[in-house]
């Protein structure tokens, strides 16, 4: 293919994508109606929605479509669902050209679930309805991960719509259980073999206003359970029992402050430069406001910078926990409930990452950068396992907040860089 033929037919494509603002809106808006979310969140999955997925995938013309459907007996129905749908290339394998690049699979990969849209009334539109203002489009789920997971489709579907085949097999997977474990999620499609060498993978789930941010790594996750139990009594006699919450309150300040001295460590790689330490979900607590707390249950989610490691974290908040069971007689058990590391960090000149470079200045004239980035996505376990990945999108990042939006320029723009980088020669 030519050239100019290659930026004529990019062109159409383009235009296709421009007619279907739209639509992708529509579609985005039957997805976000289906809450997705979790056990672990208090939901019921993620099944309804795959059902919606999939639906559209075949109006949209996918003619291969497969499920892999992850075991849990926590959801109603049992399942968790992943979704493939592939658009077949003119020519792919095992060989490199001689640039470099691999004439493997494009991979994108986005998640279907969401996390809970939290209180009602900090919301100022129903979060499970599509709202249109101001140029943007928001709702629950929009931004994380509805834009990529629009955009991704869109993208093959503009060529399917032109009868443009790809130079590459195109494959789109969708997901389950991003936002809790990733076991019945990306995990399990590992486990399955459907990720292969030489993929060239992107993960379309963090990236910034710009556009211009490739992550190459990230930071170790470790998500922290804490619990405290003491000895409840009623609130007008505390000498007859152990207040586990001022005990929380105590062990969290003391923790809190001792963790942000001693892992200090500034990396400029990363979007958020330090590690992070932050209490965040409590566990529900039964007791009357005449009642001395036995026990409480709270969360710690840590993000470090390739300088540390979980075990120091650990180390740490178990040696603050032993002083403050001793002043105040309680018992703290800490457990970690998630732990995700990054020891293998996609290399700045890896395939994919040149490639998406090159899409992103063609589609949008912006010069790509790479880096890393304080939140985790699924991409830390593909690159664990010996794939290279980028991870990338234009967002605003406002994911997991009341209001959650996108910008329908970027959903746009987005798209388009992704049908950039399909049509891209061998």
């Amino acid at each position: 293919m030519s050239s100019e033929n290659n930026t004529e037919e990019l062109a159409r494509v383009f235009r296709n994508i421009d007619d279907s603002a739209e639509e992708m809106l529509s579609f985005l808006g039957d997805l976000i109606r289906e809450p997705a979310m979790g056990p672990g969140s208090g939901g019921e999955g993620e099944l309804a929605k795959a059902r919606i997925l999939e639906s559209h995938l075949r109006d949209f013309g996918f003619q291969i479509i497969q499920w892999y459907n992850a075991p849990d007996e926590r959801v109603p129905s049992s399942i968790r669902p992943n979704i493939k749908a592939m658009l077949k290339g003119t020519n792919s394998g095992p060989e490199t050209t001689e640039a470099g690049i691999s004439p493997g699979r494009i991979i994108i990969i986005t998640h279907i679930d969401i996390v809970p849209p939290g209180p009602p009334d900090q919301w100022d539109f129903d979060p499970y309805r599509i709202v249109v203002k101001d140029g943007k489009a928001i709702g629950r789920g929009v931004e994380d991960n509805g834009q990529s997971l629009t955009a991704s489709i869109f993208a093959a579907k503009a060529l399917m719509d032109l009868n443009i085949q790809p130079p590459r097999d195109i494959v789109l997977i969708f997901v389950s259980d991003e936002e809790e474990t990733n076991e019945k999620g990306i995990q399990f499609i590992l486990d399955q073999g459907l990720i292969e060498s030489g993929d060239l993978i992107i993960v379309a789930d963090h990236g910034e206003p710009e556009g211009r941010l490739i992550d190459v790594t990230e930071k170790t996750i470790i998500w922290i359970r804490v619990t405290v139990l003491g000895q409840q009594c009623h609130a007008s006699l505390p000498h007859l029992g152990k207040n586990a919450f001022r005990a929380s309150m105590l062990f969290g300040s003391r923790v809190d402050q001792l963790l942000h001295e001693k892992f200090s460590t500034e990396d400029p790689r990363f979007d958020h430069r330090f590690s992070s330490f932050e209490p965040t979900k409590r566990e529900p607590d039964q007791s009357g406001i005449n009642v001395l707390p036995g026990e409480t249950t709270f969360y710690f989610d840590c993000r470090l910078l390739p300088a540390h490691s979980p075990r120091e974290v650990m180390e740490v908040m178990n040696t603050v926990a032993r002083d403050v069971e001793k002043e105040t007689g309680t018992t703290i058990t800490l457990e970690p409930v998630l732990e995700e590391t990054t020891d293998h960090p996609t290399p700045e000149d890896a395939p994919i990452v040149r490639m998406l470079s090159r899409a992103i200045l063609q589609a949008s004239g912006k010069t790509a950068i790479t880096g890393g980035i304080s939140g985790g996505t699924c991409a830390a376990i593909l690159r664990n396992a010996g794939h290279e990945v980028a991870v990338w999108e234009t967002i605003d990042n406002t994911a997991h907040s009341p209001n959650e939006y996108i910008r329908i320029d970027n959903l746009i723009n987005d798209c388009k860089v992704f049908a950039t980088l399909f049509l891209q020669e061998l």
